[in-house]
């Protein structure tokens, strides 16, 4: 498998899935300014879509969208237990965890990439995913992780959003509980390797 990614984006989740997993894969890195490859491809002839993540399966076939290639890397290898079993109810929960991350925390996020972003609209962006979080937070009370007690794929895109929160400066210091979850998580191994592999990249 091939992964198309772009350091420190939302890419790394299905990055840390991958490593978690122990599929073997290969990382591309892309602009995503100028949506070129590091080899120079035009990235848009690779994904019509011109962001990552996407997963370039070993047939050849093209997935993109988080929520579908971390379930797809997932099923991969079931016995890891990075998704619960499809058709359980504990497998609606997990999409319903990517859900909520994918359209209430990343998309939220998303404004706050734009630089020209006015204060007050800022503002507003800030409160609400001070109330996101506070709805995280309080679902991880009394639990490792968001499932329970099992590392699962919702895990790993939550951990993205809480670095996106440190480096766009989102206050989450009034939830205690989402600091030691992000730091259980940035102590896996595979979150280390995932975390210094696109460091180099940069």
């Amino acid at each position: 498998m091939k992964l198309y990614f772009a350091p420190g984006a939302c890419s790394l989740n299905p990055h840390i899935l991958l490593r978690e997993s122990g599929l073997k894969f290969d990382m591309v890195k892309v602009d995503l300014r100028a949506h070129k490859t590091a080899t120079g491809a035009d990235y848009y002839s690779i994904n019509p879509k011109g962001y990552v993540p996407a997963l370039e399966l070993d047939n050849g076939q093209l997935l993109t969208e988080n929520p579908a290639i971390a379930q797809y890397i997932a099923d991969q290898k079931p016995d890891k237990k990075l998704a619960p079993a499809n058709g359980t109810l504990e497998r609606y929960r997990l999409q319903e965890w990517l859900g909520f991350i994918g359209t209430e925390l990343h998309k939220t996020f998303g404004a706050l990439f734009n630089p020209d972003l006015p204060e007050a609209d800022k503002k507003a962006v800030h409160d609400r995913l001070g109330k996101r979080f506070e709805f995280v937070a309080k679902n991880l009370e009394g639990k490792q992780y968001l499932m329970g007690d099992q590392f699962t794929a919702a895990d790993s895109y939550l951990f993205v959003m809480l670095q996106w929160a440190q480096s766009l400066k989102v206050d989450t210091s009034r939830f205690p509980i989402l600091k030691s979850y992000h730091e259980r998580i940035t102590a896996r191994p595979a979150v280390k390797a995932a975390l210094d592999a696109e460091n180099a990249a940069r």
